[in-house]
């Protein structure tokens, strides 16, 4: 290789340097500017999500502070359920014992009741209903002798004998 060709090779390897860099200082100052205009939109929007911040930093506090107080109203609600749940129990456990001891005094009263009826129809019937029984015996056994005389004699010994068969 002569020197001029080394020349000629080293000048443009300088050119082609010389390109790259001018290129890349192109692509340096579009890369400023991008960012200088980045910044810009960045501070422009840098106040409005300051106060948008801000305005959820307040929003989160009150909410907390709702969400603190709901919560202690729930557990106050739940409390008081949970007694008036244990007090319905109690008055429930009471009624339904009263219950039972007024339904087994029901049925004593009903027991004794159906006694006292059972002994009174029993005492009816001995007292009452038997002698009545007895005086209409005795009663159908005058009516047959009465008719007995009024029909006067038998006049054949057939009527007798069919009679007393049926007496028997």
């Amino acid at each position: 290789m002569n020197a001029d060709t080394t020349l000629i090779l080293l000048t443009v390897f300088v050119a082609i340097t010389a390109i790259s860099f001018a290129a890349q200082a192109l692509t340096m100052m579009r890369l400023a500017q991008t960012t200088k205009e980045m910044k810009e939109r960045v501070d422009a929007f840098l106040p409005k999500a300051e106060k948008l911040i801000q305005t959820a930093e307040t929003t989160l506090t009150e909410s907390k502070a709702q969400i603190n107080e709901i919560t202690v109203r729930a557990n106050e609600i739940l409390q008081i359920t949970q007694t008036q749940m244990a007090r319905v129990d109690d008055l429930m456990a009471d009624a339904s014992m009263r219950a039972k001891v007024q339904m087994d005094r029901a049925e004593t009263v009903l027991e004794n009741t159906l006694t006292r009826v059972n002994d009174t129809v029993n005492t009816v019937h001995g007292t009452i209903l038997r002698p009545i029984r007895e005086i209409t015996g005795v009663a159908a056994g005058v009516k047959a002798a009465v008719g007995h005389l009024l029909k006067g004699a038998p006049a054949n010994v057939a009527q007798v004998t069919t009679d007393e068969e049926m007496f028997i």
